[in-house]
């Protein structure tokens, strides 16, 4: 039978709430720290602008590691993975990562993560907090015979060091990042600590995720500092996702959604064998979605929010999932679920807003490209 391992906490028991190792520093550098998925994280240090200008100009750091991090071990583990994720796991090699779903047999989204193949036989993912104990009692039921799966969310701390300038700041020690490319997976040493590193992120400009023994991560954490990072906190995190156009579980997209309504189509390959939801995705990519994910950019004052209604001529067409003022951009965006007759380029609809209506125009997303090159964000 399979065999799976969970690190020092219980991942299906509730803690409230739960800290990471990084808690003590949040609180001594003033952060303002609110509740998120059950754990206790900085919101922000200083203005939400300032923090976000950081990571469009320079290097800010976030502290990520209330995200699950799974491993599954083992030489039938990548097989194992490929018939439960919808992306193709086969076209991931050694030093490599790929963006995917996981998707019930009726077609709806379990969660979007991020899978990891630092060696031949050991792969890694990383899974959305408020999903971390539906997705590993997820992957634990359907893990086969001879698959390892062991939960390593608290034995290692996460941070995400984002921004133009992170080739210049992460000095580390045996590894030529430049050489490192988009999605690519190494391991190096920073500050005598031997850790994983990714050229991932969740900003939509270049950086490195940073897989640290816990009992480390604040050391690390200081290090960062010193050398010049901007502590950032979850407010700015999410307008930078959403200005790279990067879904929300939850918010742009849940197990009520399908792939397709989620502009996530490109991440299911039907073609490459059976997996879990296949059936279900085939016909959903057949008949078309009932509902797509937009970009929208508004005019004037208006700030879209969560649950807004969007409005065509009138008529009712769909809802703001995820909506902000940009500082970076001066405008309020949004991405919104419509009827796929009202998301054309330059379609001019309403807004529920403060009340009134506010306009706005359907545009392309990404409503920012970064520092992330696009053909290589295509590789993704």
């Amino acid at each position: 039978m399979s065999t799976w391992t969970q690190s020092s906490r219980n991942a299906g028991t509730a803690m409230a709430p739960r800290r990471t190792p990084l808690h003590d520093q949040h609180v001594a550098a003033g952060a303002r720290m609110v509740d998120f998925a059950g754990w206790e994280m900085p919101q922000q240090y200083r203005s939400v602008k300032e923090e976000q200008d950081a990571v469009r100009t320079a290097v800010g750091i976030f502290d990520v590691s209330h995200m699950g991090r799974f491993e599954a071990r083992g030489s039938g583990a990548g097989e194992f993975l490929q018939r439960t994720v919808t992306n193709d796991l086969t076209r991931v090699g050694p030093g490599q990562a790929q963006y995917t779903l996981l998707c019930r047999p009726d077609g709806g989204i379990v969660d979007d993560l991020v899978v990891y193949r630092p060696e031949l036989d050991r792969w890694a993912v990383v899974v959305n907090a408020s999903n971390r104990e539906k997705d590993w009692a997820w992957l634990r039921d359907h893990a086969p015979e001879g698959v390892d799966l062991v939960d390593r969310s608290d034995e290692l701390g996460l941070l995400a060091v984002q921004g133009p300038g992170v080739g210049r700041l992460l000095a580390v020690e045996d590894v030529q990042l430049d050489a490192v490319p988009y999605f690519g997976v190494t391991e190096g040493t920073l500050a005598g600590v031997r850790m994983m590193l990714s050229r991932t992120g969740y900003t939509g400009e270049d950086g490195f995720e940073l897989f640290v023994p816990a009992e480390r991560a604040a050391a690390i954490w200081s290090v960062l500092l010193e050398a010049g990072a901007v502590p950032c906190g979850l407010a700015a995190r999410d307008v930078c996702r959403l200005e790279a156009g990067l879904r929300l579980y939850g918010t742009d997209m849940d197990e009520r959604t399908n792939p397709y309504e989620a502009g996530l189509g490109w991440t299911v390959k039907l073609d490459k064998g059976d997996f879990v939801g296949r059936d279900a995705l085939r016909q959903a990519r057949a008949e078309g979605p009932r509902r797509i994910l937009a970009g929208l950019a508004c005019a004037e004052r208006t700030i879209p929010r969560h649950g807004a209604r969007v409005r065509r001529e009138g008529a009712d067409v769909g809802e703001v999932t995820s909506g902000t003022h940009s500082f970076w951009l001066g405008r309020g965006i949004a991405m919104a679920s419509l009827d796929p007759a009202s998301r054309t380029i330059g379609t001019q609809l309403a807004i529920d807003s403060r009340g009134g209506e506010g306009r706005a125009e359907v545009v392309a997303l990404p409503f920012y490209r970064g520092s992330v090159r696009p053909a290589a964000r295509a590789q993704a």
